[in-house]
């Protein structure tokens, strides 16, 4: 488990793809503290097991799965990627809970400068739209955010300076990969409520809505 507050921006020295997976070596200082054979180490928002640490950076491999669902499978030698350490019980939660499962991948669709900040507009998988709402949480490259507003296919959020400075989202250009993980609260409400069934896989109401003999069937209130 992680909070989404990125410890440092690594750089990918090594990338070796072999069979259906990836072997990455990545460069880094501040996560490698403490860190050892076995650790969780999130790259990018990915949760990924270190199998081998060098002087300066640490070895993870990428199985399959994870190479499908995020932008891992597409790093290059001397890119940026964020990294973040497991959550320790006794920590303090900065940002959200975020379980290191990414969900899929966006696209910077637009910058806009507010003043020293930024908002940035990222298209959004239909198969995601439902979990997306306004001032709900989000992860994206791992850096946990809040949704600004969301549309039909976009959502927009905001970085702050320091975000701008201490991720990769910083520099990342129109038209560049971002992993996304949506709010793991709501995944459980929809397991428990049975969301799907009220808005369907589009994320588009089909009328029914939330009631409150709903919520007080199934143990909210």
């Amino acid at each position: 488990m992680f909070t989404g507050i990125i410890e440092e921006i690594g750089r990918v020295k090594e990338v070796e793809l072999y069979g259906l997976g990836a072997r990455l070596v990545i460069q880094a200082q501040k996560v490698l503290e403490g860190t050892k054979v076995g650790d969780s180490i999130a790259v990018n928002g990915a949760c990924l097991t270190v199998v081998e640490l060098k002087r300066g950076a640490f070895v993870a491999e990428v199985m399959e799965e994870t190479l499908r669902v995020t932008n891992l499978g597409r790093l290059k030698v001397g890119e940026g990627v964020n990294l973040e350490r497991a959550l320790r019980w006794g920590d303090r939660l900065g940002g959200h809970l975020v379980s290191g499962h990414v969900d899929g991948v966006g696209r910077i669709l637009d910058r806009k400068s507010v003043g020293q900040a930024q908002e940035i507009t990222v298209s959004l998988p239909e198969h995601l739209r439902r979990y997306v709402v306004p001032k709900g949480s989000i992860a994206l490259d791992g850096t946990s955010l809040t949704v600004i507003e969301r549309r039909d296919s976009t959502f927009k959020v905001g970085l702050i300076p320091h975000t701008l400075q201490a991720t990769v989202l910083g520099f990342k250009g129109v038209g560049e990969e971002v992993n996304i993980e949506v709010d793991l609260i709501a995944r459980y409400l929809e397991g428990l409520c049975g969301l799907e069934g009220l808005y369907g896989k589009t994320g588009q109401s089909n009328g029914a809505g939330l009631t409150w003999e709903f919520l007080a069937e199934h143990g909210f209130v």
